[in-house]
């Protein structure tokens, strides 16, 4: 270590100025003129127009943001209708297991995530994002076609799992999106994937809740001899193949912004340097007055306390959103006599909707604001606070690396909310009376501790804001 340290003040010692050049000597090169770019490169083609043109691609983000949209669209348009496809399906014994046997469905796609995030990322990283998300598109066409065509239980199992196993582009979206425009343009890039997805918390409850078993709520339209009467949630599940489709048809004219050299490479030399500098910079200069280089503090990410206590918050609130959109769609589903609301797909749909259009006029419009003056992590700790008593009250009367490590700890979180709110909805079904509380309270309590823990994450020792998240 001394070693290092020594060779580290050496080099950090002022050095006398380069001598001066003769008039008919070649000046020294720039970064711009040491820029080489290769020819068949789709990589360096791409960074050679971004050059020329200074404006944003509005097209490639409007293609962003439709793919965004359609990857996440098979998520948010599912918990309107489950209720009832599983109820449908007559595996549920008794009515009270609908909600055991639709938590696995609902988590069949998360889980089977957490086995492919981490080599969805390595294989955009090698083979391109281009070919990832094409990949993805055509997944979701096949499998969640088939899953509308579901009449039997296990096929709406493996379906799912299909789906959300095939459809890796959560982390290479992100990257493509910072990738295929000039620096000044990558934050626009990167809000575009989020707002897509913002998007979709308001079209898909409506795809999922209103074109859901068509032949019931529009009968003068769609038989019941025909498909969408005989399979009555294949409706939903078809509209959304269509888009992903059209997705799939825009990919042809999505750039390709990985980098392919003669040499075997992936990248050029400069590049390399400049993604050293970059990770150098992201994980402080201790690492380098240590004698660390990049590839160690790529390899030691997971020692990051920062990186790894910022994910595990992040997880712990993604699996209070997904067990609590699942929670209150089956309780909302269920009958009256069980503590429910008795609603239709129909109902849950407008219900939301409504819920989804408050997620986007906050994040777009007060959002930015609360950030800008407070910082991201302080107003985090005031919702938490409020999530309690406003979930409490329903049931009384009514690159790619590190994106492929977080998308899988966000997986098993999201896998184990579904599964893990289906089985408590069950039991709180069957004990409606005879406990401390009725059973519906139950449920919602428990999914109110998943916030209070979230909460108590926030701070310290757990978790240290670095100086950009603490600034107020």
């Amino acid at each position: 270590m001394e070693s290092h340290h020594g060779e580290i003040q050496e080099l950090a010692r002022p050095t006398s100025p380069p001598p001066p050049q003769n008039i008919g000597d070649e000046p020294p090169k720039t970064e711009e003129t040491k820029k080489d770019y290769h020819k068949g490169c789709p990589g360096c083609q791409l960074e050679e127009a971004n050059e020329i043109r200074t404006g944003i691609p509005y097209l490639n983000f409007f293609y962003i943001c439709i793919i965004g949209l359609t990857s996440t669209l098979p998520i948010q348009s599912l918990f309107p209708y489950l209720y009832f496809m599983i109820r449908d399906m007559n595996i549920a014994k008794q009515e009270e297991d609908i909600g055991f046997y639709a938590g696995f469905v609902g988590a069949s796609y998360f889980f089977a995530r957490i086995f492919s995030s981490v080599p969805w990322g390595i294989f955009a990283d090698k083979y391109g994002r281009k070919p990832c998300i094409v990949i993805s598109m055509l997944s979701v066409i096949v499998f969640n076609t088939l899953f509308g065509l579901s009449t039997r239980y296990w096929m709406a199992i493996v379906s799912r799992g299909l789906l959300g196993m095939l459809c890796g582009i959560l982390g290479p979206i992100k990257a493509y999106a910072t990738e295929v425009c000039r620096k000044e343009h990558q934050a626009l890039g990167m809000s575009l994937v989020t707002s897509s997805r913002a998007i979709a918390f308001v079209v898909g409850p409506a795809i999922g809740g209103f074109l859901a078993q068509p032949a019931e709520k529009y009968p003068h339209i769609f038989s019941k001899e025909s498909i969408f009467g005989r399979f009555p949630y294949f409706l939903p599940c078809f509209t959304i193949s269509i888009l992903a489709m059209g997705s799939c048809i825009a990919c042809i004219w999505l750039p390709e912004t990985l980098h392919f050299h003669n040499d075997g490479k992936v990248g050029s030399a400069d590049e390399e340097a400049q993604i050293s500098e970059e990770v150098e910079a992201q994980v402080g200069l201790s690492n380098i007055e240590a004698g660390v280089s990049s590839d160690t503090s790529l390899k030691n990410l997971l020692m990051n306390w920062q990186f790894v206590s910022s994910v595990i918050i992040y997880c712990t609130f993604s699996l209070h959103d997904v067990a609590y959109l699942e929670s209150f769609s089956f309780w909302a589903a269920s009958k009256r006599k069980f503590g429910g609301l008795s609603l239709t797909s129909q109902d849950l749909a407008i219900v939301l909707t409504i819920s989804g259009a408050g997620v986007l006029v906050y994040q777009f419009v007060v959002y930015p604001f609360i950030v800008k003056y407070f910082g991201p992590i302080r107003p985090l700790r005031p919702a938490a606070i409020v999530t309690y008593p406003m979930v409490q009250v329903q049931p009384q009367k009514q690159r790619g690396a590190a994106n492929g490590i977080s998308v899988t700890v966000l997986s098993l979180f999201k896998g184990v909310g579904p599964a893990g709110a289906g089985t408590l909805f069950s039991w709180t079904q069957k004990h409606v009376t005879g406990l401390f509380l009725p059973g519906d309270q139950i449920l919602f309590l428990v999914i109110s501790m998943v916030a209070v823990v979230g909460l108590f994450m926030t701070f310290k020792p757990f978790f240290s804001m670095s100086n950009a998240l603490g600034r107020s």
